[in-house]
């Protein structure tokens, strides 16, 4: 992509009501607008991060053998009813009435919608285990929507509903959602932690959320540092093995965390020795939910049992907050030049600059670049504006594209251009020729 054609409206000044760095950085770097409080557009370089985080997770739903669907963004207020949660919800609910005055809601979320579509369709227990999920647009209307993404009124999100038959193999889903929740962070660049959480209105006595550490987190944090030392890496997890995903679950929660708000503070002392207790801040960033038969008993949710007799689903619930990931991930990977992409999330995989645009010697050589680089697959955005290059290093900085090549008289010369990491800083000279092998490492 050639910046000169694309749509990239970077700010010079940070917005006075942009409170936290994230929202600044995704003002300044021109990848959202206000439309309202709490709703945003999602302008091109946005959108194209949260298309990215979307697809990571994708794949690693779909790896744990979960099914994708989509489902609607209103609902009909009748299964709220069945449920008992239409009047129970609260005032986050967005209410409305269609023209033939039929109670309708702007989904929050979607346990009934799928309970409903489940009953409809699966009768027998030889269906499961069954896990559904989606992405898509939620409403919550928070009384006082801030911080950008991170708290808004309108966010995406990646929810999904297992169905089992027995108790056991629903904590089987339950520990299955965990460990590939822990793999699409730990894709992303992140590094979070599991802990024990309130259920709120979604129901059940099992929950734990993931959270990011991060200075500007909201919820204040206390965990064990051996939490942190875990990393899902590479290894190899047979998602339908019961064992397999019990032994990461305990893995990655037997050591104690907990936020400002839930568990005890003593026994946070009496579990973990005071060289490993470590108090942070926290941006939660998905959580994961068993509830039993909470929704399938009251909705009729039943299959036919092993001996022929209709039995209540088990069932459980599990978030992720695609939308919110976005700031999570610039909370946690900044400095005071801006946004300092994960390779994974990125935008663009590298920015080609060129110093001295007008130079038939470095037109001339940025041009092959970009064209040679976009044959082999690697995303590019080539600053090919009339603009000083020291305008041209500012906004590559601040919208923080992993790779920066610099392209000019001086160095051509010498038959070589620059390549820079944006996270270590490290420079280093190369041949043209050489630049796509060193990329494609």
């Amino acid at each position: 992509m050639r910046l000169s054609r694309y749509f990239l409206p970077v700010l010079k000044e940070t917005p006075a009501d942009a409170q936290i760095v994230s929202h600044q950085l995704m003002l300044r770097a021109g990848m959202i607008k206000q439309a309202a409080a709490g709703i945003y557009s999602w302008l091109p370089l946005g959108y194209r991060v949260l298309r990215n985080i979307e697809r990571i997770v994708h794949e690693e739903q779909q790896r744990a053998g979960h099914i994708p669907m989509l489902m609607p963004t209103l609902q009909s207020a009748d299964l709220w009813r069945e449920s008992g949660r239409f009047d129970a919800y609260g005032p986050e609910m967005l209410r409305l009435r269609d023209r033939h005055e039929r109670d309708m809601l702007y989904g929050p979320t979607n346990e009934e919608l799928v309970t409903d579509i489940f009953r409809s369709h699966v009768s027998s227990y030889k269906t499961l285990p069954l896990t559904l999920y989606h992405i898509q647009w939620k409403f919550r209307d928070e009384i006082r929507p801030r911080f950008g993404v991170m708290r808004g009124r309108e966010f995406l999100m990646k929810d999904g509903y297992n169905f089992d038959l027995t108790e056991e193999d629903a904590r089987h889903a339950y520990n299955r959602h965990l460990v590939s929740y822990l793999r699409t962070y730990e894709r992303m660049g992140l590094q979070t932690i599991p802990m024990r959480a309130d259920s709120g209105p979604i129901g059940g006595d099992d929950t734990h959320e993931f959270v990011v550490l991060a200075e500007t987190g909201e919820s204040e944090v206390f965990y064990d540092s051996e939490v942190t030392d875990r990393r899902f890496g590479d290894r190899v997890i047979d998602y339908d093995s019961h064992d397999d995903c019990r032994a990461v679950f305990e893995e990655f929660t037997s050591h104690y965390a907990r936020t400002g708000e839930t568990h005890d503070e003593a026994l946070f002392h009496e579990r973990v020795p005071e060289a490993r207790r470590r108090h942070a801040r926290g941006i939660e960033v998905g959580q994961i939910f068993y509830f039993g038969t909470k929704y399938s008993e009251p909705m009729g949710a039943t299959v036919q049992g092993p001996d022929g007799k209709p039995v209540p689903v088990h069932m459980g619930s599990h978030g992720i907050g695609i939308s919110r990931l976005l700031g999570a991930i610039i909370e946690a990977s900044h400095d005071e030049r801006g946004i300092v992409w994960p390779a994974a999330v990125a935008p663009f995989q590298v920015g080609i600059v060129n110093a001295k645009q007008g130079d038939p010697a470095s037109d001339a050589a940025c041009e092959k670049l970009y064209a040679t680089l976009a044959r082999a697959g690697i995303e590019v955005l080539y600053d090919d504006r009339t603009e000083r290059a020291g305008a041209k290093f500012a906004t590559m900085d601040l919208i923080g594209l992993p790779w920066r090549v610099t392209v000019g008289p001086r160095g051509l010369a010498d038959g070589v251009v620059e390549l820079t990491n944006r996270r270590s800083g490290e420079r280093e000279e190369l041949a043209p020729s050489q630049l796509q092998g060193r990329l494609s490492e």
